[in-house]
């Protein structure tokens, strides 16, 4: 395979010169340019782009940090993201976690050698302290709010949402609330603000009435039995797939009220409540933000759907 010291010698230039025609450089005589163009046509060189991206500082790759690959919040943010990236021709590369601490730091030491030209977080596994060191050298964009005012970040409005949704249940006349939440392990800035709006509008509620490390569809199977021993009459989860399969497992006229959250086809199809967040418009601005380099804390308005 030729490189550019073959072309160098069939041409008689120096390297110099030959890296500038393939960089396109402006100063090159127009008979040299051409000159140097039709020795690489002749050995079918291709310049290597990801080198050359790579010596500039540039990729136009973008990680994007995220727990799981098939959860429908996460892909819902995806979307957006892929959307706005593909527009700008941007590739994107999926970090999966798991919420794994460590394997979420090599990810920033990635970062750090240059493997992304920028990083986009959907969540965190690691404290926002991990975050910081990188922040002041490295283009990244968290999708989820955060104190840090080094921190630029694009997030749904959880609260705003949170609140609409209890105060709908109450005027239902709902008063066993239950909830499902994620990581009981570690709780997560979500789960703490679910609990914190929880107790702020029922003012008797009973933590024990959270079922936790509902995650996927199927944990929904387990909740249900969960809150019909519990008996409660009123849930907020945290998917609309784990709100059907909820459901599905209560007779009809022994339904609680269910609120979902990603506005997904089974919620309307069951006809349950949910909370649409915007998640693709989330995502989209979140690529804004990192292709803009902009520093801005922004949040997506909500809307809940009664059904």
């Amino acid at each position: 395979m030729a490189n550019i010291r073959d072309i160098a010698k069939m041409t008689g230039y120096s390297v110099t010169t030959i890296s500038r025609v393939i960089n396109n450089h402006p100063y090159v005589a127009e008979e040299k340019r051409q000159k140097v163009l039709a020795v690489m046509k002749a050995l079918d060189y291709k310049p290597n782009r990801t080198a050359q991206n790579l010596s500039k500082g540039v990729t136009r790759n973008v990680g994007v940090i995220v727990p799981f690959v098939d959860h429908p919040f996460y892909n819902q943010l995806l979307k957006g993201i892929m959307k706005a990236a593909f527009a700008h021709q941007y590739k994107i590369t999926l970090l999966p976690t798991n919420y794994d601490e460590k394997l979420e730091k090599s990810y920033l030491e990635e970062l750090a050698a240059k493997s992304f030209e920028g990083l986009i977080v959907t969540t965190r596994a690691n404290h926002m302290d991990v975050f910081l060191p990188y922040l002041a050298k490295n283009n990244i964009v968290f999708c989820e709010a955060s104190d840090l005012k080094e921190a630029r970040f694009v997030a749904i409005d959880l609260a705003a949402s949170l609140k609409a949704s209890i105060l709908y249940l109450k005027e239902r006349g709902v008063k066993r609330l239950g909830l499902t939440l994620g990581r009981s392990k570690r709780l997560s800035g979500n789960s703490l603000l679910t609990i914190e709006q929880s107790k702020k509008y029922f003012p008797d509620f009973d933590l024990s009435n959270i079922f936790w490390d509902c995650i996927h569809a199927e944990d929904g199977l387990q909740a249900a039995e969960f809150f019909q021993k519990r008996q409660v009459d009123g849930i907020i989860t945290n998917g609309d797939e784990v709100a059907a399969m909820i459901l599905a497992q209560y007779p009809p006229d022994e339904q609680p009220f269910v609120i979902g959250r990603e506005n997904l086809l089974v919620s309307q199809l069951l006809r349950f409540s949910t909370v649409d967040h915007q998640l693709k418009q989330c995502g989209k601005v979140a690529f804004q933000l990192f292709y803009e380099e902009a520093k801005a804390q922004i949040t997506i308005p909500h809307r809940l759907i009664i059904r």
